[in-house]
Order: C-alpha cells, then sequence, then structure tokens
C-alpha cells in the first residue's frame, strides 16, 4: 500500500494519531462521523495575538466569517495568556499558542484564508511565512515594514500612521474597520464569548455566599488596568467619592473588581469607604485567575471602568457599561447601545497613547463623577 492509496477523511476529529471512535477504522470504511459540522471545508487561521482587550474584543469578527464560510474550519493563534479568552468559543476549532511547537504545526499547514489583524513586526513575519491562499490584513515587506496585505486593509493601515484621522476625525469602530480588513460583512455583531457549565454553577453558588438580592442594582467597579498603559485608570480617591455617593442609594450593592495588580488598590478602597457603607460593597478576589474575574463580573448589572480589558469584559457579558476615555480613542469602542462614553471635553492632548503623560493627567482629572452618578442613578435594571 502507498499513500495515494489511503482514505485520509477531510474530518475535523480525525487527527491520523488513534481512530476518533473507539474501533471504527476510518481509513478502511470511511469516516464514522460524516456530518456537515466536522467537515474540514475552508481552512481559515485568524492571527490575533494581543493585548487582553483587542483579542476579546476580535471575537466579534467570529459570527461574519461563519455567515461568508459556513463549512470552515477556524484556528486561532494568540498569546500564552489570552488563551483562556478563547474558551469554550463555540466559533473556534483549535486554539493555537505562540511558541515554536506550535508556530511549526502552522507552518506545515496550507490554509485558505490567514487573517492577521496584528500590526506587530513579528506577527506580520510570521504570516508572511504561512502557506495559504489569500492572506488578509498585515504583512511585512522586504524592507522589515509593515504593510497592508489586502485592499480592504488600507484604511485601517492608513489610520494607525495617520494621528489627525485616527484622533480626530476617525467616527468608525475598530470592529467596522477590522471586518473591511478581512473582507467580511459588518452587522455589529456582538463579541464571542460564554462562559462554562462549571463556571455558571460557580457563579451561582457565589450569589448565594454574598446573598444576593435580583432586586438590588449592582454596580461594578473595574477599578485598575494593566501596567502597559497604567493611566487608564482613575484614582482611588475618585473611586472612593463616587462609591461613597451611589453607595448611599438603598437599591445599589458596589462590587469591587480587578486583577491581580488591583489588590492593594482594591484593599485601600474598600477599607476608605467601609465606615460609611458597612456591608454594602463587595470586595471580590484578585487573584484566581481571568476567568474567575468574568464570574465576578457576571453578577453586576452595569461596569464603570476605563478603556481597559475589564470593559471589555463587560461588554463581552453584555452588561451595562460607563466607561471613560483619555489617552485612548472612543470612537473605535463598540458599546451595542448598552452604555455611555465619557470623553474629555477640549482637551487638546488626549487621546495620545502614551505611556507616560508629559503633563499632569488632566485627562483623569477630568472626568465627570457627578454624570457618572447620574447615569448610574437612571440605569434600569431590566
Amino acid at each position: 500500500m502507498e499513500l495515494k492509496d489511503l482514505n485520509i477523511p477531510r474530518c475535523k476529529k480525525f487527527s491520523g494519531y488513534k481512530p476518533c471512535i473507539s474501533y471504527k477504522n476510518c481509513l478502511e470504511n470511511g469516516c464514522q462521523a460524516d456530518i456537515p459540522e466536522n467537515h474540514i471545508g475552508v481552512k481559515i487561521l485568524l492571527i490575533s495575538l494581543e493585548a487582553l482587550g483587542a483579542v476579546l474584543d476580535n471575537t466579534a469578527i467570529l459570527p461574519a466569517i461563519k455567515r461568508k464560510f459556513p463549512e470552515s474550519t477556524v484556528y486561532w493563534l494568540t498569546m500564552e495568556n489570552a488563551q483562556k479568552v478563547l474558551h469554550n468559543n463555540k466559533f473556534i476549532d483549535r486554539v493555537f499558542v505562540w511558541n515554536d511547537e506550535q508556530r511549526m504545526i502552522l507552518r506545515n499547514i496550507e490554509f485558505d484564508y490567514v487573517m492577521n489583524s496584528d500590526k506587530s513586526d513579528y506577527a506580520c513575519a510570521f504570516t508572511n511565512e504561512l502557506k495559504a491562499k489569500t492572506k488578509l490584513g498585515f504583512l511585512l515587506n522586504d524592507d522589515g515594514k509593515i504593510i497592508p496585505a489586502n485592499k480592504g486593509a488600507f484604511y485601517s493601515y492608513v489610520l494607525g500612521n495617520d494621528d489627525q484621522l485616527k484622533f480626530r476625525e476617525n467616527k468608525r469602530s475598530g470592529l467596522d474597520i477590522l471586518h473591511e480588513a478581512f473582507e467580511l460583512e459588518y452587522k455589529m455583531d456582538e463579541y464571542s464569548f460564554e462562559l462554562d457549565d462549571d463556571e455558571q454553577t460557580f457563579i451561582d453558588n457565589y450569589k448565594k455566599e454574598i446573598k444576593y438580592n435580583p432586586k438590588k442594582t449592582y454596580v461594578g467597579f473595574n477599578t485598575g488596568c494593566s501596567n502597559f498603559f497604567p493611566n487608564k485608570k482613575m484614582t482611588i480617591k475618585q473611586h472612593v467619592q463616587l462609591i461613597n455617593e451611589l453607595g448611599r442609594d438603598s437599591d445599589k450593592v458596589i462590587v469591587l473588581l480587578g486583577g491581580r495588580e488591583d489588590t492593594e488598590r482594591n484593599l485601600k478602597i474598600a477599607d476608605s469607604v467601609k465606615k460609611n457603607l458597612k456591608n454594602k460593597v463587595i470586595l471580590t478576589p484578585t487573584t484566581l485567575g481571568l476567568r474567575r474575574g468574568f464570574c465576578f463580573m457576571d453578577i453586576c448589572d452595569l461596569v464603570i471602568s476605563g478603556d481597559s480589558f475589564g470593559m471589555h469584559m463587560a461588554i463581552a457579558l453584555r452588561k451595562y457599561v460607563i466607561a471613560w476615555f483619555g489617552l485612548s480613542c472612543a470612537a473605535e469602542i463598540e458599546l451595542y447601545g448598552r452604555g455611555e462614553k465619557l470623553i474629555p471635553d477640549g482637551l487638546e492632548c488626549s487621546p495620545c497613547w502614551k505611556k507616560v503623560c508629559p503633563y499632569k493627567l488632566e485627562c483623569i482629572d477630568m472626568i465627570d463623577l457627578n454624570r457618572i452618578i447620574a447615569i448610574t442613578r437612571n440605569y434600569k435594571k431590566s
């Protein structure tokens, strides 16, 4: 027998290592799991490596991909810390992690489409290396410069190189622009994110632990942000002022949210308000990992946040979001009609996307706390 004589199934379940169904020989008897959802179809690799918020945001393109290619296999390449964002995603067949072994595997697959959303030299260089009939998004040229791979990516490319367009003129959301780059129809699809059964059970148990009252409005404060852009968060003093005011409302419960890097900050906030609010503030754990962070946020009805991963978490969980912007571009974020954006009025240096402020963080000082209070109090729980 020769290789050409083997009937190797084009089925998502078949690995070539062992039978996908015990004691069923697909090589001799044909595919034993021959149903449409198992057909490989069009092979698509999505490259979205970082940051966490961008990876989560980019999951909104998956429904459009499945509309255009209903019979397809979707692979996603991302950084190790971001793979948990993609856990339990019904549209993704396999997540690959950015390491030597997994990149080696990808180099040996022939794709129909590679869609690279990352404008980084290493993501673009790797896209160059891959075998694909069509490459969309961004590549690297012979001089090592990032370039658009297709006409649809031109606007996104120019946007990144023109501060006047990006900071002052553009009114399109990042997702609208990304759909265009990948030649997909934009229908304002939601982020693609689902908690699994174990996580739903965890949430139910946590609600019992905190004596959750469905008649009350749970107001989440995502107090921090990543250390990469540290100026995407309010001061502790501002949080305390907001919480002390909103905590006076009999129908509201305050929930402090954050990651490991926010542990000390949240403890300081909780300690500063506990005398006035006693049992009206829930200090959620910050060290149990990313997926548990989603679980704690899920108990909230409304989330107050800067433009951070926490904001994207709230959007993915379909919460009402009050988001304030300073250094980043508010127009590029889609709230799906569930929220309000607070943008500093008349501040010439905003947005800037600078990691270190050369001034005095006016964009943080200018956050309209009274407006946040008013929006929160006008929110009606459905």
